[in-house]
């Protein structure tokens, strides 16, 4: 089966509803609609915003507070869960950037209607409503935990040919993407869940079962010394449980006898205290550090932790 033979720029695009002029299609550059739009994003942090807003539709989707999940990739997440990171991102983004909803897209930019659209796998799913319109396309690479952002018109003629999905939705060529997209910005790391760096030993004793909430804490942050521990990664170890936050901040004192420092970004003395020591904290991070001899005792004799 031969490669897909697409229109180029200055060819009359087949979709008589086509919103570029006179129907004609234009490279990026040519665009006028898509030049005022790429104008308007400059005015975002767009690697930063979409990073938060993958960050928050992941959370979201994995439900970590409930379901004690961390991590998308596992079996226990199923394929369709994992597709629905997408659809949470649309909402995610425009929250992250105060785009308000605006017909007959999603959002409009600059005066110009504009769908949002995101994938955890190769392609987008363009409905109909979208064809010939402007789209922010995102990827999410899973395997590799990164993640690239596309502004490209979907013309009719730029995606895969036949009848699409019962939706009538269809994939944007790659041909399309590579030579008439415009990239919002380079691949871009996607923070690393904390609890995906535990061995299989320290991950089962985190969330053993029957162990108290102050117990499993004291665990992670022994397991995980100087790594910053979100709120999310908080509430999924104590996942069901009454009040975690309150018993994260009651495991400071019990921390120190074991030689280590717990900060909470909540507080001005921990986050400067934690800046001393090279650690930006959010408002709701964690981070525990080795204690110094002025504030440390050993846990035992032995030198031992003691849970």
């Amino acid at each position: 089966m031969g490669r897909l033979q697409l229109q180029a720029p200055g060819d009359v695009c087949p979709n008589p509803e086509c919103r570029a002029a006179g129907g004609v299609l234009r490279a990026p550059e040519d665009d006028e609609e898509l030049q005022a739009v790429l104008g308007e994003l400059g005015n975002y942090p767009l690697a930063d915003g979409y990073t938060e807003a993958i960050q928050a539709s992941i959370d979201y989707v994995l439900d970590g507070a409930r379901t004690w999940r961390f991590d998308l990739r596992s079996p226990e997440v199923h394929p369709g869960e994992r597709a629905s990171v997408g659809a949470k991102l649309e909402y995610e983004v425009q929250r992250v950037f105060g785009w308000q909803k605006v017909k007959p897209l999603d959002i409009a930019l600059a005066g110009v209607p504009v769908d949002i659209k995101a994938t955890v796998g190769k392609n987008w799913t363009i409905p109909t409503e979208a064809h010939c319109h402007l789209c922010i396309c995102t990827q999410i690479r899973l395997e590799e935990n990164i993640h690239r952002t596309w502004l490209i018109r979907t013309h009719t003629s730029w995606l895969y040919r036949g009848d699409g999905n019962n939706d009538g939705k269809r994939g944007i060529a790659a041909d399309a993407r590579d030579n008439w997209s415009v990239p919002l910005y380079n691949w871009t790391p996607i923070p690393t869940n904390p609890l995906t760096l535990l061995t299989e030993a320290q991950a089962e004793a985190v969330f053993e079962e029957g162990s108290g909430q102050e117990v499993r804490l004291l665990r992670l942050f022994e397991y995980l010394p100087e790594i910053i521990i979100s709120r999310s990664v908080i509430l999924t170890v104590c996942a069901g449980r009454k009040d975690p936050m309150r018993r994260a901040r009651a495991v400071k004192d019990r921390a120190i006898t074991r030689g280590q420092l717990v900060l909470v970004g909540k507080w001005l003395a921990d986050r400067e205290q934690a800046k001393e020591r090279g650690f930006e904290l959010g408002p709701e991070d964690w981070v525990a550090i080795p204690a110094d001899s002025r504030t440390a005792t050993p846990p035992d004799q032995a030198g031992n932790f003691l849970f």
